[in-house]
């Protein structure tokens, strides 16, 4: 089944053209990821797949289901500001919701046993009986456990939290996700990626996480100079395609070289009163070359060979530092001192004390107990996931002057500022765009050289992939395996992590950090393992053990309680099934429904409150 088919396509603001006659089909169950450099018009084609923008030109075509429902997911959520956690997810467009909605109704007027009855035989029918735990089990999958919680209160990511799970519960026929991974948290980011392969679910979305597009995705779409190019398979498959086009591109732009050259030699030997043979063959060369000069366009590179600056014997020490807020306990007695070329990625769960981690580290913030030594010859540079407040009303080439015009290479040489942009993508013309006209992956960006500009030795990085796109961190990764001093990269970009850290500070939450020798992918790997081998030896095991936790896991006595748990839920729902039944007789009164609907609503209770406790231990287990 076709949900959506463009023709001819095009978009274009002022002189600027992001696309021209493009044509796209996506039927129903095709998951596809698209790929572009920030600025050209990602965002936009996302609108007009959605039908929130038209298209230009009197042959173009938009043909979009009417039929089907588009769950939208964008980059900054709209919520009322006095909506509780639970109400901004409840939307009563939602067919289950209203079905919920009227069995509450009835439930307050027990008087009309008939509409009770009909409320109820609808909740089986839609089978919404489940509808509010799987409500609360979504929240709680996204660390939204505060369900009273005013939105107005909730941080940027949390509102975009939020959203992401208000379009799940929707179960929409059709998902458009503009970068869903934002905000998660690895552990996170894992559930969704696994929820996402469902082969009922069809996608369209915009992500720079690799791994996410390798798993999820089964057709890559690359937008790049204005043309639309479709890519099937998964990411590995796009980047070997990707690599043949280009090859034989460049074949063809050696062969079609050749003829040029014989061309010209021609034109520039060719008499003055031409016939009109001769004139057809100059508009001939004159055609090739544009063809030409075409193929021999490529994207810019980022490339740095920024002189470096020394790095004595003493870096970073960390000396039994410690950090509380309150009764939370971030970082306990944690001691470690750093070396030459380190590559650290830190991992944990969000709000588990890694932002400030790295202050600590800065000095931008003290510890509780502890100390920390930060050798003479440490210059950081520190990329804030907040990132900074750059004037709208100033150009982008006067934002990177006010930190320097000029930067040391190696060997003697320097390299300007509008120099220095070019390596980051931004050609000349763009330089003198005003700041407030940059799109938020540009602005990341611009924020990343200003970081780089100040020639730092020990780079810390929090969260550097938001908002920027896959051909911008290829680009900062080849920079970054290069980079001579220290590194330390907080991200959720399980590719990025695996691809630049050779070892892991994983916060565990308590206080309690781990140092991990090896990538993220060997950490999961031998952390599943553990798990199943803690969970298979328990399974074995004849005799009641020692209380004690096991590794990454739960300790026995929490497996207990989890096996008696399921089993009082089980109990819980038969009884609710019988309650259910009672309401199907004919000769129940209004008195016995009100008793009925008082116990049922108790019993429900119970069940949330044993649902919830079910899902603490079931993701404390992994």
């Amino acid at each position: 089944m076709n949900f959506l088919t463009l023709e001819n396509i095009t978009k274009s603001y002022g002189e600027k053209v992001l696309f021209q006659n493009v044509s796209l089909h996506i039927d129903k169950g095709q998951k596809i990821g698209l790929i572009a450099k920030n600025g050209t018009g990602k965002t936009t084609l996302m609108r007009v797949i959605g039908g929130r923008e038209g298209s230009e030109g009197e042959r173009s075509k938009i043909i979009l289901r009417k039929d089907i429902r588009i769950g939208w997911l964008d980059q900054e959520p709209d919520f009322h500001p006095q909506m509780d956690v639970l109400s901004a997810v409840l939307d009563p467009s939602n067919p289950l919701v209203r079905v919920v909605q009227r069995y509450e109704k009835a439930l307050q007027h027990p008087d009309q046993v008939q509409e009770l009855q009909d409320a109820m035989a609808e909740m089986d029918q839609k089978q919404a009986w489940s509808f509010e735990a799987r409500v609360k089990e979504f929240l709680f999958r996204f660390r939204m456990d505060n369900f009273e919680q005013k939105v107005g209160t909730l941080s940027g990511g949390q509102q975009k939290r939020l959203a992401l799970v208000k379009i799940l519960l929707e179960e929409p026929d059709f998902l458009i996700l503009d970068e869903p991974t934002n905000h998660l948290d690895i552990e996170m980011i894992e559930w969704l990626e696994e929820y996402l392969q469902s082969p009922g679910i069809t996608l369209f979305m915009v992500t720079h996480d690799r791994y996410f597009l390798e798993n999820v995705c089964d057709s890559i779409i690359e937008l790049e100079g204005g043309v639309l190019r479709r890519y099937s398979g998964s990411y590995a498959d796009y980047l070997e395609k990707k690599a043949l086009r280009e090859e034989n591109e460049a074949i063809t732009y050696e062969r079609q070289n050749k003829l040029l050259k014989r061309e010209l030699d021609w034109v520039r030997r060719s008499p003055q009163a031409r016939t009109t043979k001769a004139k057809a063959r100059v508009d001939a060369y004159f055609s090739r070359k544009e063809v030409n000069d075409e193929l021999k366009k490529k994207p810019s590179e980022m490339t740095l060979a920024i002189k470096e600056t020394w790095l004595g014997g003493k870096i970073v020490e960390l000396h039994g530092i410690s950090k509380s807020y309150g009764n939370k306990h971030l970082i306990e007695q944690f001691s470690y001192k750093f070396k030459r070329k380190e590559r650290v990625g830190i991992v944990g769960r969000n709000g588990s004390g890694k932002s400030t981690f790295m202050e600590i580290i800065t000095q931008q913030l003290q510890p509780d107990t502890g100390k920390v030594v930060v050798g003479e010859t440490v210059t950081f540079g520190h990329y804030r996931q907040e990132g900074i407040q750059l004037s709208g009303d100033k150009r982008v080439i006067d934002v990177v002057r006010d930190i320097a015009d000029y930067i040391p290479l190696e060997k003697g040489k320097e390299l300007s500022a509008a120099q220095m942009l070019e390596r980051f993508l931004f050609e000349r013309p763009q330089q003198q765009v005003y700041v407030s006209q940059l799109s938020g992956g540009e602005r990341r960006r611009l924020y990343l050289l200003t970081v780089l500009m100040k020639n730092p030795n020990f780079l810390i990085l929090d969260e550097p992939t938001n908002d920027l796109d896959v051909l911008t961190l290829s680009v900062l990764e080849d920079f970054l395996e290069d980079f001579p001093g220290c590194l330390v990269v907080v991200t959720h970009d399980r590719y990025f992590m695996d691809k630049l850290v050779d070892h892991l500070f994983v916060f565990e939450g308590n206080g309690k950090i781990k140092d991990f020798n090896g990538t993220y992918a060997e950490y999961r790997a031998l952390k599943r393992a553990e798990i199943s081998n803690t969970q298979a030896q328990n399974d074995k095991a004849e005799t009641k053990a020692p209380v004690q936790a096991a590794s990454g896991g739960l300790t026995n006595t929490e497996k207990n309680e989890m096996r008696k748990l399921e089993k009082e839920i089980a109990s819980a729902e038969t009884k609710k099934a019988t309650i259910l039944d009672k309401f199907n007789s004919s000769a129940l009164d209004p008195e016995e429904a009100a008793k009925l609907s008082t116990e049922l609503g108790d019993l429900q209770e119970l069940l949330d409150t044993k649902e919830m406790r079910w899902l603490e231990l079931a993701e404390k287990a992994g």
